[in-house]
């Protein structure tokens, strides 16, 4: 067996695949190997501005969302889908630039950290979301099952080495150098995209036989809020909203105890951003390894209904466990489960929901849910803990009350994913009856 066969039957690759498959993988390792270099001094950032002022900076991450989402959709509706995504890499890497440039002339200003805070939990919705709605619009709805796993664990990949390479490198370079270096693998990630934006005109979505590959270079219809609009009148869509919402509202919880412990037993910043990083490394390597080893395994025999509510009922028991053995140990580990398990299951699992949508869909109404609604949901949970703790029973409310939101999300996540798999069913039969072209240019 050739490296080349080896690699493809690795990642459940099939002939002229492999290649788009790796470039999607690489694509993910630099946008994420970039901002996990950047999330531990985030999280930092976040602390020293005070655990009773998170919330303030969940409504202004919430605030800023809302205000870039229309420039988003409005950016989508000139300029054509196989470019959209570059023009969103290139400004958020000229942003990171403007920052470093900040952080070199006012090293230590709060406001400046503040900022620094809320434009970064915008920036990684905003890439991840574009990159995610690329992956959906070069892969099929069948491709998109065997490959998306090996294609998050790029992102899982380059989250284990961002930290690694952050904490070696913020001695030597500061703060301001990691943000020229994540803005330049961001400029990566645009020299990969047009590749693979050519291959789905081959053999990915746009292939023949697939709906038609010219339609990504015209720009998507529709005005600033038609993302909004389809979303709404959507109840598939509004379910996934639902999903993501109640994603957000267990990861708040979860995030405000984090701080709170972590504020608490290391005072100090640069140890805060190690035991930020060593958590960082350990979720990535976990999820690298299910990703690897579990997702494609388990999309392929138990199907889409089991990535999406398997980790929310694992949430649920540990939310329990939490409540009744409260401390950093569980916690700890309860984030870490959490985490690997949205990485190698529940984010593979969401994207594969999009991947048969229209266009509009997959770029408008996706943005739309992966920003404004999931930075909602992260607000409106902040104030929800917030409230919680005015009642002084310390971690127990907050932890039922999770336990709650975690039994509701793996209930949705059950109804999606069981949508998913009757569609990809009725597709795969479909596919049986109807052979694709044969020729070059066809996915075989």
């Amino acid at each position: 067996m050739t490296i080349a066969r080896a690699i493809a039957a690795a990642i459940h690759a099939k002939p002229g695949e492999t290649r788009a498959a790796l470039a999607g993988f690489a694509l993910f390792f630099s946008i994420f190997a970039g901002y996990f270099m950047l999330r531990p001094v985030r999280e930092a950032m976040g602390i020293a501005a005070g655990i009773d002022q998170l919330q303030w900076l969940f409504t202004a991450t919430f605030v800023a969302t809302v205000v870039v989402v229309p420039l988003f959709a409005w950016l989508s509706s000139r300029v054509p889908r196989r470019a959209f995504a570059g023009w969103v890499y290139a400004v958020f890497a000229a942003n990171l630039a403007g920052f470093a440039l900040a952080f070199h002339a006012m090293p230590g200003n709060l406001w400046i950290a503040r900022g620094f805070y809320v434009w970064i939990s915008v920036y990684n919705l905003f890439v991840v979301s574009v990159s995610w709605s690329v992956m959906a619009d070069v892969f099929d709805a069948r491709q998109a099952r065997r490959l998306f796993a090996f294609i998050a664990a790029g992102a899982s990949v380059g989250g284990l080495v961002g930290p690694a390479a952050g904490a070696l490198l913020v001695g030597v370079i500061g703060h301001p150098g990691l943000l020229l270096l994540a803005a330049a693998l961001l400029g990566v990630a645009l020299a990969l995209k047009p590749g693979l934006m050519r291959w789905r005109e081959r053999g990915g979505a746009g292939r023949p036989g697939a709906p038609p590959a010219e339609t990504a270079r015209r720009p998507l219809a529709g005005n600033p809020f038609s993302g909004m609009a389809r979303v709404l009148r959507s109840p598939y869509l509004l379910a996934i909203s639902g999903f993501v919402v109640l994603l957000a509202a267990t990861t708040t919880f979860l995030y405000f105890e984090q701080a709170r412990l972590v504020a608490t037993l290391f005072p100090d910043r640069d140890t805060q951003v190690r035991v930020f990083s060593l958590i960082d490394i350990a979720v990535q390597a976990g999820a690298l390894l299910a990703q690897a080893f579990v997702t494609g395994r388990v999309a392929q025999r138990l199907g889409v209904r089991v990535l999406l509510a398997g980790v929310p009922l694992l949430v649920c028991v540990g939310f329990v466990a939490l409540a009744l053995a409260p401390g950093f140990a569980m916690l700890a580990a309860l984030m870490i489960v959490r985490r690997i398990g949205e990485h190698a299951f529940v984010r593979p699992g969401r994207e594969m929901l999009f991947a048969p949508l229209e266009a509009q869909d997959k770029y408008k109404a996706k943005a739309f849910i992966d920003t404004v609604v999931y930075r909602a949901g992260d607000a409106v949970s902040a104030w929800m803990r917030s409230a919680l703790d005015l009642l002084g029973q310390g971690l127990a409310w907050p932890a039922l009350v999770g336990a709650g939101c975690a039994l509701a999300w793996g209930s949705l996540g059950w109804y999606l994913g069981g949508r998913a798999d009757s569609r990809g069913r009725q597709d795969g039969r479909g596919m049986e009856r109807t052979a694709l072209p044969r020729g070059p240019v066809a996915a075989r």
